[in-house]
């Protein structure tokens, strides 16, 4: 298994969401169709009923923690979490909206999940202590079609993956957040020599950070940045005491900038590390999670979210959001 999460997105992104030219479209005036809103359906609803929720007490592998920082990582209660797949999560700063990617069928082919009319993104807010019911984030037009993933969250701008009606391949798209909706949505400005992966932005916009298989690294994917120079990204340089012969990747970074998060193979199994910065230098990471543990995002207060898959005889049934709560 040599590629970290195994749902649609990296199946999909094997060279990490490489930018393609667009297919030729004509300029056509949209149909009432594609003006219309998108019509939701509940994502409960396509989970098969035979498939049965897999939890911490049957978990054959449950995840791993070594650190003292932290308390041993749980699963996010329903109804975030169901015997669907959940994954790819982003939490906002102040740890109250949680973003994630759903499917309700683990492996299904892609086809089904573009046609099942649930798989994409969702968001759910926290009331008190508790997640309220995911929504669905909308960022396509009634009458097209299109698989997105890959969230980040920045101010009042998303950037994701996305796979979609008019366009070849993979690309990076933004959307702008509007009375509670995310609209807008274009193709993002990233140079397609990039090879722009999975990512993220630190808080004062100055650095990008994501992984790639591009050329100069040390393995397989690897972590770069980019620096911003009066609104263009400037070309990415490798983060040498980061990057390893493994996958190094799904990078994450804490709001002060001091602390970068990624997922790497560990004794088999994806695995979270940290590097903190000391004297502006990124130091040699060290293991915090494993045993299926991957993709990384951290709150304010340290708290850290992630996705956990559930494994039996090499087989992955489901999988879930986790987070460890900071000591």
């Amino acid at each position: 298994m040599k590629r970290i999460l195994l749902l649609f997105f990296i199946l999909l992104l094997a060279a990490g969401c490489v930018e393609q030219v667009p297919a030729p479209s004509s300029p056509t005036k949209p149909s009432e169709s594609e003006t219309k809103p998108v019509k939701i359906v509940e994502r409960e609803s396509k989970i098969p009923p035979d498939q049965k929720k897999i939890t911490p007490a049957t978990d054959l592998l449950p995840p791993l923690v070594h650190s003292d920082e932290y308390s041993k990582p749980i699963p996010v209660a329903y109804p975030v979490n169901t015997s669907g797949a959940e994954d790819s999560a982003f939490i906002m700063p102040d740890g109250n909206t949680l973003y994630f990617w759903f499917t309700p069928v683990p492996g299904a082919p892609l086809g089904n999940q573009l046609d099942d009319g649930v798989t994409g993104i969702y968001m759910s807010k926290k009331a008190g202590s508790t997640w309220q019911k995911p929504e669905r984030v909308i960022l396509q037009d009634r009458g097209k079609q299109s698989l997105d993933g890959c969230a980040f969250i920045q101010d009042c701008v998303m950037w994701f993956c996305t796979a979609r009606t008019g366009y070849t391949g993979m690309h990076w798209f933004t959307a702008n957040c509007q009375d509670g909706k995310w609209v807008n949505w274009k193709n993002a400005d990233f140079n397609p020599e990039y090879e722009v992966g999975e990512l993220h932005i630190t808080a004062d916009g100055r650095e990008l950070y994501f992984h790639s298989p591009r050329a100069g690294g040390k393995g397989q994917y690897d972590i770069w940045v980019s620096r911003n120079d009066k609104g263009t990204w400037l070309p990415p340089q490798t983060i040498e005491i980061i990057n390893s012969l493994e996958n190094d990747g799904w990078p994450s970074l804490t709001q002060d900038g001091k602390e970068l998060w990624f997922t790497r193979f560990y004794k088999g199994s994806p695995a979270i590390f940290r590097s903190t910065k000391v004297n502006n230098q990124w130091q040699k990471p060290e293991l915090m999670f494993s045993q299926f543990a991957g993709e990384s995002s951290i709150d304010s207060d340290g708290n850290v979210y992630f996705t956990h898959h559930f494994y039996k005889d090499g087989v992955m049934l489901e999988a879930d959001i986790y987070v460890a709560h900071k000591k």
